[in-house]
């Protein structure tokens, strides 16, 4: 199983004048689940290289045991130190790919041709994929096999106007994910704000916020075995 994790290369939290970037729970909770089932994994981002934690997300209130198996592993470190850059990525080259969220992915991912184009790829080819939290965004301007948007019709979550009411950046964010996918014709569903909510349409699985990080990991592995049976 070889899995694709992308992460943002954005650290501005808007005019905010605070740092933004991926959450460390969405990256370390998935990294795990998949690393524990064996698979290969390739950490990927825009720029290349190190990309911006969130710096919340490694505070003493949001710490987790994935988080800290994460800070004390040399390997997912030294991988996380060095992504491979965002454009240099083949979507042949893997099974299925992972967007953690964070804030950082509303404004660099959802605008990448690149990002737009490599999820398009995985879905023509009838491979699974998974985005959580505020990773959902980036689904904004993907379409289709048919040119309609790929989220129109089809059940999906991601963080919810109210979570993002309850961090404070309603007003920050250059969009709110839950308003954009319904907006692009989405059927979006959610569970109670911070608990593990993921839903599953096709190919697509997402999930609503950080608590969902393990159980989206979870689905796609699940959606991966469905795939090889199949096959």
């Amino acid at each position: 199983m070889k899995v694709l994790m992308i992460l943002t290369s954005h650290d501005e939290l808007g005019d905010t004048g605070r740092k933004t970037g991926f959450w460390l729970e969405e990256l370390a909770a998935p990294y795990y689940t998949f690393k524990d089932e064996g698979a290969e994994i390739t950490l990927a981002s825009p720029k290349g290289g190190r990309p911006p934690l969130d710096p919340v997300s490694n505070s003493p209130d949001f710490q987790t045991d994935h988080t800290r198996r994460f800070e004390a592993d040399a390997e997912a470190n030294a991988a996380l130190a060095a992504t491979v850059k965002l454009a240099d990525v083949n979507e042949g080259d893997y099974d299925t790919v992972f967007y953690p969220g964070g804030h950082g992915p509303l404004w660099d991912l959802t605008e990448d041709a690149d990002s737009v184009a490599l999820i398009e790829a995985f879905h023509a080819a009838g491979k699974p994929f998974a985005l959580v939290c505020h990773a959902p965004g980036v689904l904004r301007d993907v379409k289709g096999s048919d040119g309609r948007p790929l989220v129109e019709g089809r059940d999906v979550t991601g963080f919810t106007n109210s979570e993002e009411a309850g961090v404070g950046l309603t007003e920050v964010v250059p969009y709110l994910v839950e308003d954009t996918l319904k907006a692009k014709g989405g059927a979006f569903v959610n569970g109670p704000d911070w608990a593990s909510f993921v839903v599953r349409d096709g190919l697509l699985i997402t999930g609503q916020n950080p608590a969902s990080s393990a159980e989206a990991a979870v689905r796609l592995i699940e959606a991966l075995a469905e795939r090889q049976t199949a096959g």
